[in-house]
């Protein structure tokens, strides 16, 4: 056996030689020919793989090289991993090429599993290993370039965003429209949509300007980026030119079955003749379900979801929507910080408020909370909700309701999603809102002790807690402003805002240990040059502006309330001697003897005014009051007698030897 095996070995290897590299039919009847003869040729079942996986038959590549013992699978690692990727077995695939250590071709299956099972960073470590051992040559050196930039995208896109090492595309990354396509994605997963859209534009134009690719080529190029202008034209707000771009798009054109679905969903959302959400509802879910093998990602899937909902919502369907999305709700960890779930949350409110805001939202929302006590969406909306209505202060209450419920937790997943930056920085705006400082203060020093030894998810909070801290007065906050700096300082020595906070917190205490870092920062005269000292003492000091709190104490003005026009006087109905520039005598509806500059004229009436002195006594007095009844100084004489009980007349004396 081991002797035919060799023969026909060689005979399949010099008609190797002589085939072309194109011509796989010819070598997969070679090598069945080969396989008639010895089945258990090793040789012959690896070319009939190789040559299967050529003509895109993955399944058939995948039953040969399964099927033909441990020999060949030994063997044909990479060939065994690439099949299983290709039929949608991702798990399987990165296993399979994790156990050929050390080449390069199964460490760049492994990546691409890995980036279809959405372990985004394991992806983005291979391919940062791949490109620091060098590159085996120009099409190696794209490959890296190219996937290593969808991965940033997809990390970008994942909230993962501090994981990507490079934040700014090189000269080469927009010389290629793959990458300037990445580039674009990572852009508008940041929020930075003005800059994707030029991105995009760029890898249209290098696309439709390449040499390398045919016509065909470059309408199959095109399309995926045509989808992608599409959706951000229509978040810009620019629907004409999201309209007359979907015009020229043609749908069923587009190989990728999911960039195919989400550009029929863009045309939807962006054509004219669907305001009707009852029309656009239909024609969403007229569009074919995914098959298994091209499911979209878990943003892209939770997108979609939101986007049935919303359909829903606006087609009435709100009982529909609040048993659905309890349902998902009841299926999902609780407290979360995921926006899929969180974001159903949302929608979920939605539904059982019936889409309606203030008091009447609240009044169905705030049951909700006794059910789902940590449900970080659905305490957030009714905050936005009391924030709307001008409530301050229920929507402060609420969150330190909520907040200790996280605190007290003895799980240190729900430990995590108490400190998680969003939720800290929800805390100190509402805070900021009210101006209480102490509390801002308190709430990010908790933060930061509980962030302080952990990784770079939190580098902006404990940035912002340190410059808020270090403003403090407080020791112990300085303290702990110093204790981060110098944290960040040994994780990143050459960022210089960490080294401005290092000097600042060490400046006062250890002066040596700081001044050698000071020739790494700008130096004063530099940052004050353009400074008009004389100018800011002429001005002042500056006051800050009072917080817009509402008083709790005053009743909010009803919404939409308008206030009423100012009159306008007629000139016929004012004084003669009227002047604008001139206040207004404030006695001049008091009549004439009433007021402060009245003197009467001749002599009785100059009697009878001092007379009538405020505050003087006139003789008759306990008369008057006593006939009108009011309440007078009574005059009291002393009884001759003396002692404060004798009345106005003295006693009469008993006559002797009276009658009695």
């Amino acid at each position: 056996m081991a002797s035919t095996g060799l023969s026909s070995g060689q005979s399949l290897a010099s008609l190797l030689r002589q085939t072309s590299l194109d011509d796989h039919e010819e070598v997969l009847k070679a090598a069945n020919a080969a396989l008639r003869k010895s089945k258990d040729d090793v040789e012959a079942q690896h070319v009939k793989a190789v040559a299967l996986l050529k003509l895109d038959r993955y399944e058939d590549a995948l039953g040969v090289l399964e099927g033909s013992g441990e020999k060949l699978r030994a063997k044909a690692r990479l060939e065994r991993a690439y099949a299983l990727y290709k039929v949608g077995k991702f798990s399987e695939a990165e296993e399979v090429a994790a156990d050929a250590k050390g080449a390069r071709g199964p460490q760049h299956v492994e990546a691409q599993a890995a980036y279809r099972l959405e372990n985004f960073q394991r992806s983005a470590e291979i391919y940062q290993r791949l490109a620091s051992k060098g590159v085996d040559g120009q099409s190696e050196e794209n490959d890296l370039r190219i996937n290593g930039s969808a991965t940033s995208a997809q990390l970008e896109w994942a909230g993962q965003g501090h994981l990507v090492r490079n934040k700014a595309p090189s000269r080469d990354d927009l010389d290629a429209f793959e990458t300037a396509y990445n580039w674009a994605c990572a852009s508008i997963a940041r929020g930075q949509l003005a800059q994707g859209a030029a991105w995009l534009r760029r890898a249209r134009d290098l696309c439709n300007a390449s040499e390398d690719l045919s016509d065909e080529e470059k309408k199959a190029e095109v399309l995926p980026i045509a989808v992608q202008q599409i959706y951000v034209l229509s978040r810009l707000g620019k629907l004409e030119e999201a309209e007359k771009l979907s015009s020229e798009l043609s749908v069923q054109d587009i190989p990728d079955l999911s960039t195919r679905q989400i550009a029929q969903i863009n045309v939807i959302e962006s054509s004219p003749q669907t305001p009707n959400p009852y029309l656009a509802h239909r024609l969403f879910h007229a569009i074919p379900p995914l098959p298994k093998t091209a499911q979209p990602f878990d943003v892209q899937a939770s997108i979609l979801r939101r986007n049935a909902y919303a359909l829903d919502l606006l087609s009435l369907k709100y009982g529909g929507v609040a048993r659905s999305t309890s349902e998902f709700l009841s299926g999902q960890p609780s407290p979360t910080i995921s926006a899929g779930v969180n974001s159903i949350s949302v929608i979920s409110a939605a539904a059982h408020a019936q889409s309606q805001l203030g008091k009447a939202g609240l009044k169905k929302i705030l049951p909700l909370l006794e059910k789902r006590p940590k449900d970080v969406g659905l305490v957030l909306t009714a905050i936005q909700l009391y924030m709307q209505s001008g409530n301050y202060g229920s929507a402060v209450s609420l969150l330190d309701s909520f907040l200790p419920r996280l605190e007290d937790s003895t799980t240190p997943a729900d430990q995590a999603i108490r400190f998680a930056p969003g939720l800290v920085a929800v805390a100190v705006s509402l805070y900021a809102v009210q101006g209480r400082t102490a509390h801002i203060n308190a709430e990010l020093a908790k933060a930061a002790s509980y962030w302080r030894d952990t990784s770079e998810e939190a580098r902006s909070l404990l940035l912002a807690a340190g410059k808020t801290l270090l403003l403090s007065s407080k020791d112990e906050e300085q303290q702990m402003a110093d204790t981060i700096f110098s944290s960040l300082h040994g994780q990143d020595p050459n960022n210089r805002l960490v080294i401005a906070g290092y000097v600042a917190s060490n400046a006062m205490a250890s002066p040596d240990l700081v001044e050698p870092k000071l020739e790494l920062l700008s130096p004063v005269e530099r940052l004050t040059a353009g400074v008009d000292v004389a100018a800011l003492l002429r001005a002042g000091i500056a006051r800050p502006p009072a917080p817009s709190v509402v008083p709790s104490s005053k009743k909010r003005a009803a919404e939409g309330a308008v206030k009423p026009a100012k009159k306008r006087v007629r000139k016929s109905r004012l004084p003669k001697d009227y002047d604008a520039s001139k206040p207004a005598d404030p006695e001049r509806w008091l009549p004439l003897r009433d007021r402060s500059t009245y003197r009467p004229k001749g002599k009785k009436g100059k009697q009878k005014q001092a007379a009538l002195t405020q505050g003087g006594f006139s003789a008759g007095a306990e008369e008057r009051a006593a006939s009108t009844g009011g309440a007078a100084v009574v005059k009291s004489e002393k009884a001759p007698g003396g002692g404060s009980g004798g009345g106005a007349k003295a006693k009469k004396k008993k006559g002797k030897g009276g009658k009695w």
